[in-house]
């Protein structure tokens, strides 16, 4: 069996650049997602605001199973 040298020192440097450019995309996208994230998304927000959604109580305890089923797949659950 021949092994050929150049091969594997081309298979090598795929193989370390392959791992340093994950590596380098891995940190960019950290810090892409760092700085589109906000300070404190928790916190309340200013000014003039709306609450869009209000929770009814949308299942009751008389609602049938096909009832339950449909809200279920409509709401993506």
């Amino acid at each position: 069996m021949i092994f050929s040298i150049r091969k594997w020192i081309g298979r090598a440097k795929f193989i370390v650049m392959f791992v340093f450019l994950t590596y380098l995309l891995y940190h960019v996208m950290t810090i892409i997602s760092g700085w589109i994230e906000p300070l404190d998304k928790y916190r309340h927000p200013s000014g003039n605001s709306v609450k869009v959604f209000q929770h009814r109580g949308v299942l009751q305890e008389s609602d049938s199973m096909s009832e339950r089923l449909r809200l279920f797949y409509w709401y993506g659950g």
